[in-house]
C-alpha cells in the first residue's frame, strides 16, 4: 500500500481494533496519530510512490529472576506497551537503510557485510548486518529496505531498547522476504546471535524473546542454547494493576565493574565445585562448605550465590502464582524478591559512591505508599543505578506517579501495560 493510501486508511480508524490490542483502547488515538506521523518521516525521507509497511516491536521488563539469566538460570519477563514502530519498504539491491529518529540514518550493504567485523562492533550497522547474517545462516531470506523508525523505549531503563531494534530488523525481514513465516522465537535467537557475534557482546536470550513474544514469558535458561520458554496467560490489568518504572536518574558511569562483579562471583562458587555456572551445583552444596568459600571466595560471592539459588526458587513459585490466578502470593514474592537484590545480591547501589543512593530511596518511597495498598516494588534490571519497578493498583497510579515525580523529576514514573501482543505487522 502507497503511503498516501495507507496514512487514509489509518486516519480513518481502519487499524484501530489493531491498535486497541496492542496498546489499549484509550491509547488508540495517540496512536493512530503517531504511526501517521511516522509515514510522514518515511514519505520525507524516501518518497512516496513506495510499497509501505508498519511494524511494531515491544519493549520488555524483567519481572522475576534479578541475575539469574547469565548462571543459566531462570526468569519471567513481559512485553511492555512502549515499543518501536517501523515504516519500511523494500529495495531492489543489497542495500538496508534505516533511520531512527533523532539518529544519523545507518546504511548497510547486506551483500559484502556478511561477517563480524570487530572494528564495527557496539554500532548499529553491525546488529543490521547480524540479523541478516542471521536468517540467511538459518536458511531464511534477507533482502534490503528502507526504514523510518521511532522509539518511546527510552534508553538505560532496563527495558531493552537494543533487543527491541533488533528483533525489529528481523521483523521486517520476516514479513518484507519470509511472509512471515518466521516465528518469532526464531527471530529471537537471530537476535542473540547478531548481538553476540556481530555487535560483540556475550547477551543472553531473556530480552530478545521477552521483545519478541508477547505477553508474559516463563524461560529456563538451564539449556542456553535452546532454552525452555513457557508463556504465561495472565492480564496484570485485568488484575487491577499497572506495572511501574521510575527512573531515579542516577549517573551509570563508573559502573562496568558492579555490573560484571556480579556474575564473575557467582561464578567464582562454581569454579569452586569445578562448574562453570551456580546452575551446575546447588544450594546445599554450597552451605555445607561455608568455611572453606568464605577464604577462597568472599563472604560477598556466597551471598550472591544463595540468592541465584532462592530467586530460581522464586521464579517457580511465581509462575505459580500466575498461571492460578493468586496476584496476592505472586505481588509477595515481588517484594521479596527485591530484598533479596538489596540484602544479598547487593546492586542496589555502589559502593564506589555511598552518597548516590537513588535506588533505596525509591523503593523506600514505594514501600511507605504501597504497603496499605496491596501494592509490590523491587529493583529493575541490572540495578546500581537506574530504575526500579512497581506493582501499582490501577486506582492509585496516578496518585503514585506524583509521588515520584515529585521526588526524581518529571515524567520520572513510567505507567506501563503488559503488551499482549508481541513483535508485529500492523497490516496483518
Amino acid at each position: 500500500m502507497i503511503p498516501s493510501e495507507l496514512k487514509a486508511h489509518i486516519e480513518s480508524k481502519g487499524i484501530d481494533q489493531k491498535l486497541s490490542q496492542i496498546y489499549g483502547e484509550d491509547k488508540t488515538e495517540y496512536q493512530r496519530q503517531r504511526y501517521v506521523s511516522a509515514i510522514d518521516a518515511f514519505v520525507a525521507l524516501y518518497g512516496d510512490e513506495r510499497d509501505i509497511s508498519v511494524f511494531s516491536v515491544p519493549g520488555r521488563s524483567e519481572l522475576s529472576g534479578n541475575h539469574t539469566d547469565h548462571n543459566n538460570g531462570c526468569v519471567i519477563a513481559a512485553s511492555i506497551d512502549l515499543d518501536i514502530i517501523a515504516v519500511a519498504a523494500k529495495r531492489d539491491d543489497s542495500f538496508i537503510r534505516v533511520k531512527s529518529e533523532g539518529f544519523e540514518e545507518d546504511t548497510v550493504d547486506i551483500s559484502e557485510y556478511t561477517a563480524p567485523d570487530p572494528m564495527k562492533y557496539g554500532s548499529s550497522q553491525s546488529i543490521i548486518a547480524g540479523m541478516c547474517a542471521g536468517f540467511v545462516k538459518n536458511g531464511y531470506r534477507a533482502g534490503g529496505f528502507d526504514a523510518y523508525t521511532v522509539s518511546n523505549v527510552f534508553k538505560g531503563s532496563g527495558l531493552s531498547s537494543s533487543a527491541a531494534f533488533e528483533d525489529m530488523i528481523g521483523t521486517v525481514e520476516n514479513y518484507l522476504y519470509n511472509d512471515g513465516n518466521v516465528d518469532n522465537v526464531e527471530i529471537a535467537k537471530i537476535s542473540q546471535y547478531a548481538e553476540n557475534s556481530f555487535f560483540g557482546k556475550p547477551c543472553g536470550l531473556m530480552d530478545q524473546v521477552a521483545c519478541a513474544y508477547g505477553g508474559i514469558v516463563a524461560i529456563d535458561f538451564k539449556n542456553p542454547s535452546d532454552p525452555a520458554i513457557e508463556k504465561i496467560d495472565f492480564d496484570m490489568t485485568k488484575a487491577g494493576y499497572f506495572l511501574c518504572i521510575v527512573n531515579t536518574g542516577g549517573n551509570h558511569a563508573d559502573l562496568t565493574d558492579d555490573y560484571a562483579s556480579i556474575p564473575e562471583e557467582m561464578k567464582s562458587v562454581a569454579e569452586f565445585f569445578s562448574k562453570t555456572v551456580l546452575r551446575q551445583t546447588d544450594e546445599n552444596s554450597v552451605l555445607s562448605h561455608i568455611p572453606a568459600l568464605r577464604e577462597k571466595v568472599g563472604d560477598r560471592a556466597i551471598l550472591r550465590a544463595l540468592h541465584f539459588f532462592e530467586e530460581n526458587k522464586r521464579v517457580a513459585a511465581q509462575k505459580s502464582a500466575l498461571l492460578g490466578s493468586d496476584i496476592s502470593s505472586y505481588l509477595s514474592y515481588v517484594i521479596d524478591s527485591g530484598r533479596s537484590s538489596f540484602c544479598y545480591l547487593q546492586n542496589v547501589y555502589t559502593s564506589k559512591n555511598t552518597s548516590e543512593q537513588g535506588l533505596s530511596l525509591a523503593l523506600c518511597l514505594a514501600e511507605n505508599y504501597l504497603n496499605d495498598k496491596g501494592g509490590a516494588w523491587r529493583v529493575h534490571g541490572g540495578g546500581f543505578a537506574g530504575t526500579i519497578q512497581a506493582y501499582v493498583p490501577c486506582q492509585h497510579a496516578a496518585e503514585f506517579k506524583k509521588l515520584m515525580d515529585g521526588a526524581f523529576g518529571k515524567d520520572s514514573c513510567v505507567i506501563l501495560r503488559v503488551r499482549l501482543v508481541g513483535a508485529c505487522c500492523i497490516q496483518r
